[in-house]
């Protein structure tokens, strides 16, 4: 018997100590756009993970299909990324806000749970209030994700008069709360630039007086997420909607404080003239391209995520060219490099297989049942009318299987008055978090180390936890969206101290649990992708001979000279784009094989000031109607570096220009060109920008059709008051380092 025991007991113990991880088969990989299944376009996405555990995405108003009528903003669902229901429209005609007039658009929704029910905020782009455009933001609150959604009486932030008149477009909300458990909600665009405001606790009052905190004629779409200790500003900006020419990209700050001030990695302000935004989400050269208006997730292994939309560039219509755009939802993994958010390690969007975000838990739980598999000690809940089957805990809980070892990502959504403690590991190796909601406490003890503590705040409803272990460090979060946005957060590092595999104990004296995930956390990326470096001096012009020996130059003028190894070049009113295309081009033919073009250019476009659109810079030219122009460039009272490419979009012979921006500009600036070709025959061109010829600020890619290789050249034009002289110190070309 005794014997019999023993094997009982080794058996088990093998069973209850079986490796930690998942034992499903990998995972199936996704493919962008995830929204393929049930919309053509699916713009301006906003994204949740609901307390009923299935993930809910909202879009602006543009129909589904080219065939459907526009919807007033929509609702899909998932619970694993790949299949997808559709669920109908936020508003119709029963619900839709009274102030918003008949034709006004609904746009850019963003959701939040607050207070115990879901909060959406949305774009109003005409209400009743006043005759014109007057753009206000909205907000409807509803008991699920689906609703039904009951809109305010009034905007949550009025139309707002410009000082020229009209009004400043008050577009794109964008809903956050920081660690002091306070509300604020970010919205603006380029006529206005980005605000904050606080909000009351129930987020639908503004609290006191807004702060700018991004100039305006730059950015939209903004998005805010906490980042080891860090808020993080995010906006998109140029062009969303250029069909195949929009280089909508996604730009980033960040600050100690959610009012700002937000710096880029350089250290310059989103409020400067000069406007700084490091690089998170720009098009590489493949399928997409316009790829902005974003929102950020995080899956069960603790992997940030980056949903936006995105422009096929074969396919960039929903409806005839020029008319609506199509734009559908896609995700790529959101990597964090020496600090800075950066898609895919700064690849940019995917158009092939790439991992799924990890749904579900492991340790043979049912995430959205944790009663019914995989722990001991819970039983069975109330059926919740927002989350649904409930666990409850009173006493201790125990996980029927082993957590991992060293590096874990506990998330569980919690109901209750009363503390609830979370332990992973044991002995001088087990890390203690306890949330204690009547006693405004949320503690931490990891090992034998010291016990930190910080107070909460926190209104009715469901609240997450999540509990991160990476090897010493030890982070623990409360909030109610689950959106990097903790309303209380305790970080701590204990050296030496490295959580053990063990059952996780869940214990309280009454608490509610549920959508418990518990995963090996994930590796971080963190080692940027490489960029475009040069090779061996291949030639070009160093400008030390007056005469223009090698270069060809559409429509010569009077307005180029070289004197003293430099090329200087009156600015005039003229330009590329459109029906103009009475600017002067110097062009020269480019090496064969994979090369980059660089420039120094001198230009003075002051600060501040409307000079638009004075401008000069490299150009990837076949034809006037046919080209990517590089510059710093005079837009309203910003300066910026623009990238921009216009093509032939349209049978009948019309033209499509758009652009993105890259780096910032300064008085003296180097840019750089690097030219490649992708297995199709397209030309690639890349481009880079310094400030000092040293670091360089690698950004969008725009793409030509196979053939000829376009010369590479330069450009100066755009507007001769005020009287500007362009001076370029050299053009060379490298070869492309392999």
């Amino acid at each position: 018997m005794r014997a019999l025991i023993a094997i009982l007991t080794v058996v088990l113990l093998l069973l209850t100590t079986s490796a930690p991880a998942d034992a499903r088969p990998p995972r199936e990989p996704i493919r962008n756009p995830v929204s393929a299944s049930f919309a053509d376009t699916f713009a301006d996405p906003a994204v949740i993970q609901g307390k009923d555990g299935w993930w809910y995405a909202y879009s602006t108003a543009d129909p589904l299909r080219a065939d459907d009528a526009p919807g007033v903003m929509h609702i899909a669902r998932t619970r694993d990324w790949r299949s997808w229901s559709y669920l109908g429209t936020v508003f119709d005609g029963s619900n839709r806000p009274s102030w918003a007039t008949a034709t006004s658009g609904l746009w850019a929704p963003d959701v939040r749970y607050v207070a115990g029910r879901y909060v959406l905020y949305f774009t109003v782009t005409d209400t009743t209030l006043h005759p014109g455009d007057d753009s206000a933001i909205g907000v409807a609150t509803a008991p699920t994700p689906v609703g039904p959604w009951t809109p305010s009486d009034t905007p949550v932030v009025a139309p707002r008069a410009a000082s020229g008149g009209g009004f400043l477009w008050t577009f794109d909300p964008a809903a956050f709360t920081d660690v002091e458990g306070r509300h604020y909600l970010y919205y603006g665009s380029y006529f206005g630039g980005l605000w904050v405001t606080r909000l009351s606790a129930d987020g639908l009052t503004p609290v006191g007086a807004a702060t700018q905190v991004a100039i305006d004629n730059r950015y939209e779409g903004s998005y805010v997420v906490r980042h080891d200790g860090w808020y993080y500003l995010m906006g998109s900006a140029a062009n969303c909607c250029a069909g195949p020419t929009t280089g909508y990209s996604v730009f980033a700050g960040r600050s100690r404080s959610p009012l700002g001030p937000f710096l880029d990695a350089d250290g310059i302000s989103l409020l400067a003239s000069a406007v700084g935004g490091t690089t998170v989400l720009t098009q590489n050269g493949n399928t997409w391209v316009g790829a902005g208006h974003h929102a950020v997730v995080t899956d069960a292994r603790g992997q940030t995520f980056v949903v936006y939309h995105a422009i096929d560039r074969n396919q960039p219509w929903l409806t005839e060219p020029f008319g609506i755009n199509r734009r559908p939802m896609l995700i790529d993994r959101l990597d964090w490099i020496d600090g800075w958010p950066r898609t895919r390690a700064g690849l940019g969007p995917s158009d092939g297989p790439q991992a799924a975000p990890v749904t579900g838990s492991g340790l043979g739980i049912t995430a959205e049942d944790p009663a019914a598999r995989g722990i001991w000690g819970a039983t069975a809940g109330p059926t919740d009318p927002q989350s649904g089957p409930t666990a409850r805990v009173r006493g201790v809980a125990t996980t029927q299987r082993p957590a991992p070892a060293d590096r874990v990502r506990l998330r569980a959504d919690l109901r209750g008055d009363r503390a609830t403690t979370v332990v992973l590991g044991r002995g001088d190796r087990r890390l203690r978090v306890t949330f204690d909601p009547t006693g405004q406490r949320l503690t931490v003890r990891a090992g034998t180390g010291a016990t930190v503590r910080t107070p909460v705040t926190f209104s009715p409803g469901w609240r997450t936890l999540t509990v991160t272990a990476d090897g010493p460090q030890v982070t623990a979060q409360v909030s109610s969206s689950d959106l990097a946005d903790p309303a209380a957060e305790v970080t701590t590092r204990v050296r030496g101290f490295a959580v053990s595999s063990a059952p996780v104990q869940v214990s309280g004296s009454d608490t509610l649990l549920d959508n418990l995930t518990i995963r090996p956390l994930a590796r971080p990326h963190t080692t940027a992708a490489p960029v475009p470096q040069v090779g061996r001096l291949l030639g070009g012009d160093e400008f030390d001979s007056p005469a223009l020996t090698g270069w060809d130059v559409v429509r010569p003028s009077g307005d180029v000279t070289v004197a003293d190894g430099a090329l200087s070049w009156r600015l005039t009113s003229t330009d590329l784009t459109g029906g103009s295309n009475n600017a002067t081009v110097l062009l020269r033919q480019p090496p064969a094989g994979d090369w980059i073009a660089e420039t120094r250019l001198r230009l003075d476009l002051g600060t501040d000031t409307v000079r638009n659109y004075q401008q000069a810079g490299l150009v990837a030219y076949r034809s006037d109607d046919d080209f990517a122009r590089l510059g710093s460039v005079a837009i309203w009272n910003t300066r910026q570096t623009e990238f921009g490419r216009e093509l032939v979009a349209t049978a009948d012979g019309g033209t499509s220009y758009g652009g993105a921006v890259i780096g910032t500009p300064a008085p003296e600036v180097w840019l750089r060109l690097a030219h490649t070709t992708d297995a199709a025959g397209e030309h690639l061109f890349r481009a880079g920008t310094s400030r000092d010829g040293r670091a360089w600020t690698w950004g969008a890619t725009w793409t030509f059709a196979p053939g000829a290789t376009p010369r590479i050249g330069l450009v100066a034009h755009g507007g001769a008051e005020p009287a500007t002289t362009a001076t370029f110190d050299y053009l060379r070309l490298y070869r492309l380092a392999p």
